[in-house]
């Protein structure tokens, strides 16, 4: 009992006032919050029916209109009554080292998280946030693979104080002092980087997404016109002006030219969203790292909780000095590259990118050690590979088309097959030390993964039947945040891997998260 006490008069203390061993809400202004986005779900959901139903409404007759009209401030009003229902069953508070939420209209659910199972405590805003002033506090744990509480709705001095209490309290504390909080941000990226940033993304990455949107948005189209009963007459529109552009080679290269800027525009628009007003600070225990323009987020990231880290870089942004850092962190269930899971700081000079490397690791020696490269099966691999898909591509167009001029692009396609497989190959190597592994990959890219062994969590041993007569293998070492493959080498070198991987996984005394 008095050990209890001592624990609520120790949350009091710490939360800057705020006594969060009872049960509280959220600002009431998360009303607005969670009404507005109740509506921009329902609208998401259903724009094509509201287009259909408001376009023709002067045709309708007044009952009609009326009826229309009723039923719109009809939900409206309902999803006022939801969103305020939600904000009044929606309490929280900390008791015995847990976080404790209670919430549910007609089905209620109590959800109970030890601190150390909590790997983030984030803050974002979105636009209506930053207007009304409140923050969206999120808690993530290793067990979800997405964000497995969420505040809607809190004031930045609650914020700040339920995150201290947590963060403080959970295993591998992350204490913040004064001098910490006025300590000189080890990246801060402003706008004309951010630019710069931008040039050097994967362009057509952007081009196939904006593909990917345009397609999207040109289904909507058919469906609406499918409803109108005039389908016919955008695909009278699109015949036209399909044939109207194929027979003028200018217009061609204009439309090249402008899908090559939009692929530019994108990469820029979508670093300028995500990364705006970067600011990242290297604590003793954490990374801080701030950005965002219409939804801006705070996040601290333990030290602890860190996986493995890839440091990325390719021809134009070692031109420019800069790399990209990309922290990874445990998801359950089905591996895989959520974003919310995937951190990542852009822009970072060399003398950043090592800070960053010796706050998590000790790789000097590693990383002057000898590449390591796969055995001369790997590229013979890759080799039949292409051969037999630039094969079976080539046969399967001939016969369909009879175009048989195709044959001379070939003159162009093995060069450059061959010049990607080499690249492949010479990116795929591996440094290996006592306590950690680099592994080395990309095409164009090169990316640069840096793993201890402890905390490995799985490890397989592959061979194929043509690997067995090679004595090669494949390494797999399965970590909390996914896989990481060493393909074809040496069965004798894999086997030491393996049994070195085991050792370092059973006898170390480090927690992996």
């Amino acid at each position: 009992m008095q050990q209890k006490l001592k624990n609520l008069l120790a949350l009091k203390l710490m939360s800057n006032s705020f006594d969060f061993s009872n049960y509280s809400r959220q600002s009431v202004k998360g009303i607005l919050v969670i009404y507005i986005g109740q509506i921009y779900k329902f609208l998401k959901i259903s724009w094509i029916l509201l287009f259909l139903i408001f376009k023709d409404l002067s045709k309708f007759s007044d009952v009609k209109t009326n009826y229309i009209y009723a039923g719109t401030v009809f939900l409206l009003l309902f999803f006022l009554g939801r969103a305020y229902l939600i904000y009044k069953n929606f309490l929280f508070k900390i008791e015995d080292e847990h976080f404790i939420l209670k919430q549910g209209i007609l089905k209620k659910t109590n959800t109970s998280i030890p601190f150390e199972r909590i790997q983030n405590v984030n803050f974002k805003q979105n636009l209506i946030q930053q207007i009304i002033n409140v923050f969206e506090v999120s808690l993530e744990t290793a067990g979800s693979s997405k964000t497995e509480i969420s505040i809607k709705a809190v004031s930045l001095q609650k914020a700040e104080a339920l995150k201290k209490i947590i963060t403080e309290r959970a295993k591998g504390e992350v204490v913040i002092d004064e001098k910490q909080e006025k300590a000189k941000p080890l990246v801060k990226i402003g706008f004309l980087e951010l630019l710069k940033v931008s040039l050097t993304e994967n362009h057509l990455q952007s081009l196939f997404l904006l593909f990917a949107i345009l397609i999207g948005f040109f289904q909507q189209i058919q469906q609406i016109f499918d409803g109108l009963g005039s389908r016919e007459l955008l695909d009278g529109f699109i015949d036209k002006n399909t044939n109207a552009v194929s027979k003028s080679i200018s217009v061609f290269v204009f439309f090249l030219i402008l899908l090559i800027i939009s692929a530019f525009i994108s990469s820029f628009v979508k670093v300028i969203l995500n990364h705006f007003n970067l600011v990242a600070y290297v604590r003793k225990d954490a990374f801080e790292i701030n950005q965002g323009l219409f939804t801006k987020k705070s996040i601290i990231l333990k030290k602890q909780k860190i996986q493995n880290i890839t440091i990325s870089t390719n021809p134009i942004k070692r031109i420019i000095g800069i790399s990209f850092i990309t922290f990874k962190q445990a998801v359950s269930g089905k591996i895989n590259v959520k974003k919310n899971k995937l951190i990542r700081i852009v822009g970072c000079k060399i003398d950043q990118v090592e800070t960053i490397k010796s706050s998590l690791f000790d790789v000097a020696d590693l990383e002057n050690s000898e590449n390591k490269y796969p055995d001369y099966y790997y590229k013979k691999r890759l080799f039949y590979i292409i051969f037999l898909v630039t094969i079976s591509f080539y046969v399967g167009f001939i016969s369909v088309f009879q175009i048989y001029e195709t044959l001379f692009s070939l003159i162009f396609v093995i060069p450059l097959f061959i010049f990607l497989i080499l690249k492949k190959v010479k990116k795929k190597f591996y440094k290996i030390s006592d306590s950690m592994l680099i592994v080395g990959s990309g095409l164009i890219e090169t990316h640069l993964t840096y793993l201890e062994f402890f905390k490995v969590q799985n490890i397989n041993l592959k061979q194929t039947v043509f690997q067995e007569k090679s004595k090669v293998a494949d390494l797999i070492m399965q970590t909390a945040s996914g896989k990481i493959t060493i393909p074809c080498i040496k069965l004798e070198e894999a086997v030491k891997i393996y049994n070195h991987t085991l050792y370092k996984v059973e006898t170390s005394q480090t927690a992996w998260m």
